[in-house]
């Protein structure tokens, strides 16, 4: 029998009601799968009444097409057994290595006492074997989680939809359930993160907390379309090695990133085995600071592991990391627990003696325990701190996660309160690393999984709940990229949201989105305007340009976030024009020759060229690749800096930018009130604007307070090449909150380099 879906039905008729029972066996058929398969399956055997031996069960494994999903975080669990509860009770597997490669066994108990058989479901047929008594290993059986079937299962014919495989280059297909009369089930699965499937309109359906599905479908995602090549779309070009040693390029594997005041670049790192640089105290740094102008980086300590962090600029301008993971003491003695710590770095436009100068760590500490946690500057200068694992652990067990905020006061202090956020609740495990931007009217935009709603910080309220975003997960493991597009006086500075990329599930078969979605969170019936990129993409990061275009790079049209869970890196610089009609925002730029996967980096520098870097797609550096690893070590952790030069600097635009840019002042506030820029033009200019931009706290596809505002300017002669321009700023700190900026003086379209302020 064929189903809509692609599926086979497998009959199994039975004589008496049984108490079925969902295992986890290997595929591959070696020295680990079969200690893996032993583990697990003869307790389980035990437990139902009879044992059954490990050669009978690694030959039907080997055997096995079913599509299953390992988790980085979590021992493997088959995307079947989030959708088989109406007639499994799921066996929760501890402490068993991931492997790609996994199958779905039955086990069918008869009440009466009669040994247990073995229901394979395989797309082909389906096997029972007798048990064969083996000695049982000496090992507890791990908690069994039944997630909505409390009782026994009884029913004279049971059927299962088994999926049939299909190709990777194909979108996931949603799961669909129905259920009959007390014949029995019909149950239909697709690859899922687990089988703990959150609480939100976006995860609903049979097995999930929030039960099945009600109402109408969600609006589909468009699939990938073709964008025209960009005639004049840029270069992308390594950078050379250090200046004084020409072994050393990004120092350190740059998975978190920020601009600095000195024109330098920060890179922040997790405690690894091995990097480019060694500090003083004979350890290996884990943190530098790249300067540009030199490509000389010099290595920066820290006491507490950073991995995974969020962060922000202070309101004071220091560079501050929060979170992180837990310690690593046989790699490095001298570096400890992270998941409370708080770093702060300082660095100046004109004090050189900061540079170089280590990470502080006065011993402050946020409330509780955050890995993955996004990090929003708020319009009073505090600090909004969401999210976070607290342990590492399985994020499909609540309780190793930490849905909460807090707030830190402007110095970067916590209030020592961890407040419940629901939306975070509710998309478990979706919930690390949410979208965070802030409104004009100082709420906040927050985005997670495919839900996203609108958040008063002061009420502690969700004022408005904004429509799921359709296709597939948007955040960690799953993320794609979130950009407050360019605000302006002339919409009254009105937000509007742009999410693209995305993927189906944390494995190196997963699809990844090319959809994007465009949203006005404040309009008075806000919708998601649905676009598309040429590709699939997971991991990718939107960055904004001085002329308001928005450039997308990296990541993978294969897999996910996570330990050798990618491939099919995306090569191709891709750019969005937020001011053209929606079908004409895509065109193409150079693609470039390395791979750029999980723990890369993307920013604006102050010449307006973007810096590229980072990806570490292993748990510690690789130098050569390892073929045909689980997980997979096919990309090794990259040093080399790329710089992309973008079209407003590419060809003729070179020899036109604007120079001898003299700002009135340097210290600004954000109440409406003017400063003057003075400046030469090309001649025969026809427009100017200025820009001022906040690059933020760049990580894992996310820019945390990324934004940029095109300010009112009066004084601007067409054609003359002497100006001088009165600039007023933007209102209040609800469009600007206080920190350091950049000032961006474009000419028709061309930046001039840009001059760090101060936004008090």
């Amino acid at each position: 029998m064929e189903c809509a879906s692609g599926a086979k039905v497998l009959n199994f008729n039975l004589e008496r009601p049984t108490r079925p029972m969902a295992l986890v066996v290997p595929r591959t058929v070696g020295p680990s799968a079969t200690r893996t398969a032993k583990s697990i399956l003869a307790p389980a055997a035990r437990l139902m009444g009879g044992v059954v031996t490990l050669r009978i069960i690694v030959e039907l494994a080997a055997s096995l097409a079913v599509p299953t999903l390992p988790l980085r975080h979590n021992p493997p669990i088959p995307p079947l057994l989030d959708q088989m509860v109406a007639v499994a009770l799921p066996l929760e597997v501890r402490h068993v290595t991931p492997m790609a490669n996994l199958a779905v066994v039955v086990l069918l108990m008869d009440i009466a006492g009669k040994p247990p058989t073995i229901a394979v479901l395989d797309a082909k047929a389906d096997a029972r074997i007798p048990p064969v008594a083996e000695e049982e290993p000496r090992r507890r059986l791990p908690a069994l989680r039944p997630p909505r079937l409390k009782n026994l299962f009884s029913a004279s014919q049971l059927q299962l939809l088994v999926p049939v495989p299909r190709p990777l280059t194909e979108p996931a297909v949603p799961p669909t359930v129905t259920r009959s009369v007390a014949i029995g089930h019909r149950v239909a699965a697709a690859p899922h993160m687990a089988y703990f499937c959150g609480k939100t309109t976006a995860h609903c359906g049979t097995g999930c907390q929030s039960g099945p599905c009600s109402g109408p479908p969600v609006q589909p995602a468009p699939g990938p379309s073709p964008a025209p090549a960009n005639p004049n779309g840029g270069t992308i070009k390594i950078a050379p090695a250090s200046s004084t040693n020409p072994l050393v390029q990004a120092g350190v594997p740059a998975m978190h990133a920020g601009l600095m005041q000195n024109g330098r670049v920060v890179f922040l790192d997790k405690v690894e085995k091995f990097t480019q640089i060694k500090l003083a105290n004979g350890q290996w740094a884990y943190s530098a600071e790249y300067d540009p102008a030199t490509n000389k980086v010099v290595g920066l300590p820290y006491k507490t592991n950073a991995f995974c962090s969020g962060g922000a600029f202070l309101a004071d301008g220091r560079f501050v990391s929060i979170g992180g993971n837990a310690p690593l003491t046989d790699i490095d003695p001298t570096v400890g627990d992270g998941f409370t710590g708080v770093r702060y770095l300082k660095r100046s436009a004109t004090d050189a003696s900061l540079n170089g100068q280590a990470w502080s760590e006065p011993g402050n500490k946020i409330s509780s325990a955050r890995w993955y946690a996004s990090v929003q500057t708020m319009p009073d200068g505090t600090l909004f701190v969401a999210s976070g694992s607290l342990n590492g652990l399985d994020p499909t067990e609540p309780k190793n996660n930490n849905p909460t905020y807090e707030i830190l006061n402007a110095q970067g202090i916590s209030s020592g309160n961890k407040i419940p956020l629901e939306i975070l609740n509710k998309n478990q495990p979706y919930y690390m690393y949410p979208f965070i931007h802030l409104l004009n009217d100082g709420q906040l935009f927050i985005a997670v999984s495919k839900s996203a709603e609108i958040f008063n910080v002061g009420t502690n309220t969700v004022t408005k709940a904004l429509p799921d975003l359709p296709g597939d997960y948007r955040t960690y493991p799953n993320t794609g990229g979130s950009v407050l597009l360019p605000l302006s006086s002339a919409n009254g500075y009105a937000p509007d949201i742009l999410i693209c990329g995305g993927g189906a599930y944390q494995d190196i078969t997963s699809p990844t989105d090319p959809s994007c979605g465009r949203i006005q969170p404040l309009a008075a019936t806000p919708k998601w305007e649905m676009d598309s990129m040429p590709e699939g993409r997971g991991m990718v990061e939107g960055t904004l340009l001085p002329d308001g275009t928005v450039i997308w790079l990296n990541g993978c049209n294969l897999g996910a976030q996570g330990f050798g869970v990618a491939k099919n890196p995306t090569l191709e610089v891709l750019i969005y024009d937020p001011a053209k009609p929606l079908g004409q925002r895509w065109t193409t730029g150079p693609s470039s020759t390395i791979a750029r996967l999980y723990h890369s980096v993307s920013l604006l520098m102050l010449d307006g060229t973007m810096m590229i870097a980072g990806s570490n797609p292993v748990e510690q550096p690789i130098l050569t690749p390892v073929p045909n690893k689980v997980p997979s070590e096919d990309f090794v952790t990259e040093f080399r800096v790329e710089f992309y030069t973008p079209p407003y600097l590419s060809g003729a635009n070179a020899n036109k930018r604007p120079t001898g840019v003299t700002l009135s002042s340097k210290s600004l506030t954000a109440n409406g009130s003017t400063f003057t820029i003075k400046f030469t033009a090309p001649a025969g200019n026809k427009a100017a604007k200025v820009a001022l931009y906040h690059g933020g706290f760049v990580t894992h596809s996310l820019h945390m307070n990324h934004r940029m505002v095109f300010l009112d300017t009066t004084g601007y002669q067409a054609g003359a090449t002497s100006q001088t321009l009165t600039v007023k700023m933007p209102p209040n700190h609800n469009v600007a909150q206080p920190g350091p900026y950049v000032v961006y003086v474009t000419v028709d379209g061309v930046p001039a380099v840009g001059q760090f302020v101060s936004v008090a």
